[in-house]
């Protein structure tokens, strides 16, 4: 067993976590429908969640070729999982309440957590490259993620409604572009 194998297993039992809590929230509101007042940008956050968690699993493949892990390296990327968890774990309510769920609120009551967890995500994702290989990755990769650490911002900061759906549109777009630019095949 090389460390890579035996390090990407808690990691991807976390990826795993945050699938589980993602459809887990999808299972709730199915389950809860009756008493529900949907609101897409929810919806559209999530499904983008699955599919960074899917990114995220896939992209990890590529550091099997690390041959030498540092409890620092180890730590950064381990710390990238946890808050792909913890987006996922607000990106839906509980759905326990009786009286209903209502989506809109949950959205803008954890908006500036949501986003704020957000950055921080990207934050680490960059930090990643320097700490496991020493130097940034490429610059497309960079570029993209400071979109989407702009895009976070830009979330945090307006409140309108317009603003947080445009965003969770471009978003998606963008992340459509970023994986079939960067991920289309497993390095």
């Amino acid at each position: 067993m090389s460390q890579f194998d035996y390090l990407c297993v808690p990691l991807s039992i976390i990826i795993g976590l945050a699938i589980t809590q993602i459809l887990k929230g999808f299972r709730g509101l199915l389950l809860s429908r009756a008493r529900l007042k949907l609101y897409w940008p929810s919806l559209v956050w999530a499904l983008l969640l699955l599919a960074v968690c899917g990114q995220t699993w896939w992209a990890q493949y590529g550091m099997r070729k690390i041959p030498s892990w540092t409890f620092l390296g180890f730590s950064v990327v381990e710390l990238q999982t946890v808050i792909l968890y913890m987006l996922a774990a607000i990106v839906f309510p509980d759905f326990f309440d009786e009286r209903g769920t209502d989506l809109r609120a949950h959205y803008f009551a954890h908006t500036r957590w949501f986003f704020s967890l957000f950055v921080a995500l990207i934050l680490t994702s960059l930090l990643k490259e320097p700490v496991l290989g020493g130097h940034f990755g490429d610059s497309v990769n960079v570029g993209f993620h400071f979109f989407f650490i702009a895009l976070a911002l830009v979330t945090i900061v307006f409140r309108r409604e317009w603003v947080h759906k445009a965003m969770s549109i471009v978003a998606v777009a963008v992340f459509v572009v970023y994986m079939m630019t960067l991920f289309t095949r497993l390095n």
